[in-house]
């Protein structure tokens, strides 16, 4: 199969060749001629290149509806099985989940009694919080990819490499926060988060005159978690538009192998 269509293409190659050099030997005196020659075998080139590949139209809103979904699937579940491992917040620079900026008073007064470990202790445990919760978060995306309109979908498809992506920050951020605040809190317990704060803000607390020093982490977890899946989210948009061996499944390759980027 892929001999003939070589073939084909070769012998397409050399029909157009053979019309400009024909062209081009003709009427070398005359300027006017060649660019039409040129023209022409342009064309040509152009009408066989039309009939090898299927054409975008040739696509049902169904296919390329299935074919985004597919595309979106596959995504979230690349990103959430690389942010959900051991170390997938916590060594990837990327997306590593710092302390919040007002925990820096915090680390520099524990430093003068010893004890800035217990910031360092509690930053891993924040990043383990949301590489615990992020796997089940994957669902929270799929459901939103069903509920996709045929509208939303023909605009994402014909939109930028990213547009999936900025299509569920500014449909699904809201909901999707509240859905994984809970998990996100279960996590922060189970793995020692909650403890840690709180072992921190005693020892933080013992130390006179101290000004008080609030923070929601579980809410600053969910936002950056959020952040992280949506970054690298993102980047798989546009690796499946782009590398066909990011293409996993038959209608991914169907629907994405017609697209021409300019990115």
């Amino acid at each position: 199969m892929f001999r003939i269509k070589a073939t084909k293409e070769i012998n397409d190659f050399l029909k157009v060749a053979g019309c400009f050099l024909v062209g081009m030997l003709l009427l070398a005196p005359q300027k006017s001629g060649a660019i039409d020659w040129f023209k022409a075998g342009k064309e040509l080139l152009q009408q066989s290149t039309a009939e090898q590949s299927p054409s975008l139209s040739s696509l049902t809103d169904s296919e390329i509806g299935s074919g985004l979904k597919d595309a979106l699937k596959v995504g979230t579940e690349r990103v959430v099985s690389q942010l959900g491992q051991v170390d997938g917040f916590n060594t990837d620079p990327d997306v590593h989940i710092p302390l919040p900026d007002n925990f820096q008073k915090i680390r520099s007064l524990l430093a003068t009694i010893g004890k800035a470990e217990m910031l360092d202790d509690l930053e891993l445990k924040l990043n383990r919080a949301a590489e615990q919760a992020t796997p089940q978060g994957k669902q929270l995306f799929w459901d939103s990819i069903k509920q996709m309109s045929i509208d939303d979908v023909q605009k994402i498809y014909n939109g930028p490499e990213d547009a999936a992506t900025k299509y569920f920050q500014g449909k699904v951020s809201q909901p999707l926060a509240a859905a994984m605040t809970p998990i996100v809190s279960d996590s922060m317990a189970q793995v020692g988060a909650v403890q840690a704060y709180d072992a921190v803000m005693g020892q933080y607390r013992s130390i006179p005159f101290v000004p008080d020093v609030k923070a929601d982490l579980t809410s600053y977890v969910v936002e950056r978690g959020m952040d992280a899946i949506f970054f690298y989210l993102a980047k798989e948009e546009a690796a499946i538009r782009q590398n066909p061996l990011k293409r996993t499944t038959e209608i991914l390759q169907k629907v994405f192998g017609d697209i021409q980027t300019d990115y």
